[in-house]
């Protein structure tokens, strides 16, 4: 089969690899659509150390599935599925206690680090265990499912973020995660969803999926302009979803007394806690990984058109451009957003 692989940091070619093999519990999925997450781009260069050449990148994706293992009972031949980018197994105790994205066996496909190597789904085939697949209706696009797992992400850290009816929150990023969580909190009740971001474009973006306000943090201070429309208490709660020093503590400092800050973002690995800050402020700190079962309603908030991911698809490409779409990205390309790789053209 054709695939994308990382040969070495920043090196990437398309090549012939072995077709996957599958065991008794798992699926062989022809990939139409795999998106290039932010998280392949800080692994292209070995800045995240997740991503040891040589590998196949590639976990946001969906396909049809072309074979299946003895023991798989729950899908077909030529089923349309979207996966999962954790794979659990389904029988810890984290598993068991339905906290799938916790497992203590979990592998992350396009991941290679030091606790494991899995093969994504930047190839024209990818083998995936069934518990981490689901069916997709006819209605929805290979693109567009496969930002689901995107979604889901954003899904889940909503889910984590204590909110009431009408409350307030700031969105810090609004990359595409971010975009993401301004649909999915405007829709779990917040009445004013505000973004904080450096480019004026993403800042528009957000304001056409849901933000009610939009602070770009070069030119204003966010925190006194959350002051201003929160009747000077803060917002109820803040959500960070980049991953660095400034941008946490910008959640800190916006959201009031009793609030809540909701860390998404996980691109360096070590940041500074305003510890008394969150002391004497009595803040509540949640951390978001991944999703944890919520790919069903992702699904559905697509199928149904609740949530919004077309307006985040930069552009299509073939597995022969994928390279320089990676260079382009990994450069920061203004106004890029998601790319999404077909593998297998429909």
């Amino acid at each position: 089969m054709k695939a994308l692989l990382l040969t070495d940091l920043k090196k990437l070619q398309v090549t012939e690899l072995p077709k996957p093999e599958i065991g008794a519990k798992d699926l062989l999925v022809s990939v139409r659509a795999c998106g290039i997450c932010g998280s392949d781009i800080h692994g292209y260069d070995g800045s995240s150390g997740r991503r040891i050449p040589p590998l196949v990148m590639g976990h946001e994706a969906a396909g049809v599935v072309v074979a299946v293992g003895s023991e798989v009972t729950r899908f077909r031949v030529g089923e349309r599925v979207t996966f999962d980018s954790t794979v659990s197994c389904g029988e810890c105790h984290f598993c068991r206690a339905g906290s799938i994205n916790l497992c203590e066996k979990r592998q992350v496909l396009g991941v290679s680090c030091q606790e494991f190597r899995r093969q994504g789904a930047f190839a024209e085939f990818v083998a995936v265990p069934q518990n981490i697949a689901y069916s997709i209706p006819d209605s929805l696009s290979f693109e567009h499912a496969a930002m689901i797992e995107a979604v889901s992400i954003a899904v889940h850290a909503t889910n984590r973020t204590p909110r009431s009816l009408g409350g307030s929150v700031v969105v810090v990023g609004a990359g595409m995660i971010g975009l993401l969580c301004v649909q999915t909190l405007r829709l779990a009740g917040f009445a004013k969803v505000i973004a904080v971001d450096l480019e004026d474009e993403k800042l528009t973006l957000a304001r056409k999926l849901g933000a009610t306000h939009t602070v770009n943090a070069r030119h204003s201070d966010p925190v006194q302009q959350v002051l201003e429309w929160t009747a000077g208490r803060g917002a109820d709660a803040a959500m960070e979803v980049v991953g660095a020093n400034k941008p946490v503590q910008t959640c800190f400092e916006v959201v009031r007394r009793g609030g809540s800050v909701t860390l998404v973002g996980n691109l360096t690995p070590k940041v500074e806690l305003p510890l008394q800050i969150v002391v004497t402020r009595e803040l509540s700190v949640f951390g978001s990984c991944a999703s944890n079962g919520e790919i069903p309603q992702c699904i559905e908030l697509l199928a149904s058109g609740a949530i919004q991911v077309d307006p985040l698809i930069t552009a299509r490409a073939s597995l022969e451009e994928a390279p320089e779409w990676f260079n382009r990205l990994y450069g920061g390309e203004k106004g890029a957003m998601k790319v999404i790789v077909r593998p297998v053209a429909e």
